[in-house]
């Protein structure tokens, strides 16, 4: 399982993916679930994946070759991120059902599919974010949804759906975003250590350099230790008498 999250406010974006992938567990791997492409003052896209690690890395693998075959459509020349979102919906597919055992597998309840984040922003048009599904189709993000997750989302959501609107400072959907991770890896042992992190502000056509963000790191640890404090003033500090029923 994953976690992953993209936030487009107005004033910019901010994308994180976790890095775990297991198989029982015995067989606990870390792997990167963002990728970045573009090109400075040109375009700068985001790639987030969750799901079949396999037909993830697939994709991925196939969007990089593209990328030197200038005869041909690819995320470097590409017009528009719907477009782009269009594309990574159909090597999606296309990758999964060329393993002839996707129907099996969905029938017992597995599956080659994997979901996807890609967001960005190309030159002459505005930021977009999109989630695309495992059957090739994708949403954009609006104002009034700001946000998307793949993955492991239930015990980050409620956190996010709280915390950021459209209007949020980058600062905030930051922090935001650690405390649902914090949240999600506390309560699902298939998420885990290290964070990837991305902060992309509006109009810059700058590529980020990101931060990978570990369970030692002073800012996590500060947030977490904060929001657990937090949590428990509040819980403690509650004015409303309980009921009779507590005695």
């Amino acid at each position: 399982m994953s976690y992953c999250v993209g936030i487009r406010l107005k004033s910019g974006m901010v994308l994180a993916s976790d890095t775990r992938t297991n198989a029982g567990v015995d067989h606990i791997s870390t792997f990167k679930k963002m990728f970045t492409f573009g090109a400075e003052g040109e375009r700068v896209i985001f790639l987030l994946t969750a799901g079949n690690l396999a037909t993830s890395q697939a994709v991925v693998n196939r969007l990089r070759r593209e990328l030197r075959q200038d005869d041909r459509q690819h995320l470097g020349n590409i017009p528009s991120l719907s477009e782009a979102a269009e594309m990574v919906g159909r090597y999606a597919t296309e990758v999964a059902y060329q393993t002839k055992q996707m129907a099996t597998m969905v029938q017992e309840g597995g599956g080659f599919g994997s979901t996807f984040l890609l967001g960005g922003q190309i030159k002459g048009h505005g930021m977009r974010l999109y989630l695309i599904y495992n059957e090739g189709n994708s949403i954009y993000a609006t104002r009034d949804t700001p946000f998307f997750q793949i993955g492991e989302s239930k015990y980050g959501k409620p956190i996010l759906d709280r915390a950021i609107n459209y209007e949020s400072n980058l600062d905030d959907a930051v922090r935001a975003t650690l405390v649902s991770f914090d949240s999600t890896i506390r309560s699902n042992l298939s998420v885990g250590f290290p964070i990837d992190l991305m902060v992309y502000k509006a109009d810059s056509l700058t590529l980020p350099a990101g931060r990978r963000i570990t369970e030692t790191d002073p800012y996590f640890y500060s947030i977490r230790s904060q929001w657990s404090q937090g949590l428990l003033a509040i819980l403690r500090g509650f004015d409303t008498p309980p009921p009779d029923y507590m005695g």
